[in-house]
């Protein structure tokens, strides 16, 4: 409970970062703002100060200020990074589910096919999934990207562009779903093999019907606990991809552009890399604490465990 308190605070923010722009930072998140200022203790600031290292040359954003317009400072086109973080977590959140649900639906799919028939079908299928797996998951997501971000991807009257995080969430929603239907696709292989199953085929009922009342009702609380647990890997992939400038494509932000975005300013202003990796890790976190107590709350075993 308490981590999935946590989460909801994370995305309650998130979905309020219109709010916090025009009320609290006063300043576009997505516009540069090299010419502006702020004022600060009665005194007009440059939001982009004067180089003080070397000869002198270039501009350093301002740090974090602490108070309402540009708490965790600027970065270097100006653009204030509180609201950047939090229009950046909406696309993190966003793809991290997206793909997560998308995956767990192929694998669930897919699993419970292979599994319950067996023979020529799960051989086909097991094949395929085995080629996926031959794959490391960064690499062959880092090559779907750059493919298909330099041109698009078209699924029947549906076209990707390049500026679509639909793209992203299609990407890393297939590269998992072996790692998911496998231990499906062994559940159902056991389940097919009990009693109330062999029982329901004795009493002559068809396929369909041992999917949907037999097998489904059984499998789905397995499909539920990856689901968090897949969101928190699914988040962490976007935000590499993202930080390799293969993700989320500008104009668009995520907590993975952001840190790229940072990477040059460490030395000089940490905190726009290290705040939206702070993010990162405190959501993957919590996703899979998330993970761990609902699938401690779907297993009876787990339970009577606790109990003893």
């Amino acid at each position: 409970m308490g981590s999935l308190v946590v989460l909801l605070i994370i995305v309650v923010a998130c979905i309020a970062a219109p709010l916090y722009e025009s009320s609290i930072a006063h300043t576009d998140a997505f516009t540069s703002n090299v010419a502006g200022t702020i004022t600060i203790n009665g005194q007009t600031v440059s939001v982009l100060e004067p180089s003080t290292e070397g000869l002198g040359l270039g501009v350093n954003p301002i740090g974090p200020t602490w108070t309402a317009q540009y708490f965790l400072g600027s970065d270097n086109q100006g653009r204030d990074v509180a609201s950047r973080i939090l229009y950046g977590g909406r696309n993190t959140l966003i793809i991290g589910f997206a793909s997560a649900i998308l995956c767990c639906v192929l694998a669930g799919i897919i699993g419970i096919v292979s599994g319950f028939f067996g023979r020529g079908v799960d051989a086909v299928l097991s094949r395929g999934l085995d080629v996926l797996w031959a794959f490391p998951v960064y690499l062959l997501a880092i090559c779907l990207s750059v493919v298909l971000i330099s041109s698009s991807l078209t699924i029947g009257p549906v076209t990707l562009s390049s500026a679509s995080i639909l793209l992203p969430i299609v990407i890393i929603g297939i590269v998992y779903v072996p790692y998911v239907a496998r231990p499906i696709r062994g559940q159902v292989m056991s389940l097919r093999e009990r009693e109330f199953v062999q029982a329901a085929v004795g009493a002559g009922a068809p396929d369909m019907r041992l999917l949907r009342r037999e097998i489904l009702p059984n499998v789905l609380p397995t499909i539920i606990v990856f689901l968090p647990l897949m969101a928190a890997i699914n988040m962490l992939t976007e935000a590499a991809l993202s930080f390799l400038s293969i993700g989320v494509q500008p104009p668009d932000s995520s907590w993975g552009t952001i840190v790229n975005d940072g990477v040059g300013l460490l030395y000089t202003r940490p905190w726009v890399a290290i705040a939206p990796g702070i993010l990162l890790a405190i959501t993957a976190v919590t996703l899979n604490l998330l993970g761990d107590g609902v699938r401690d709350a779907l297993d009876p075993k787990a339970r009577l465990r606790g109990a003893a």
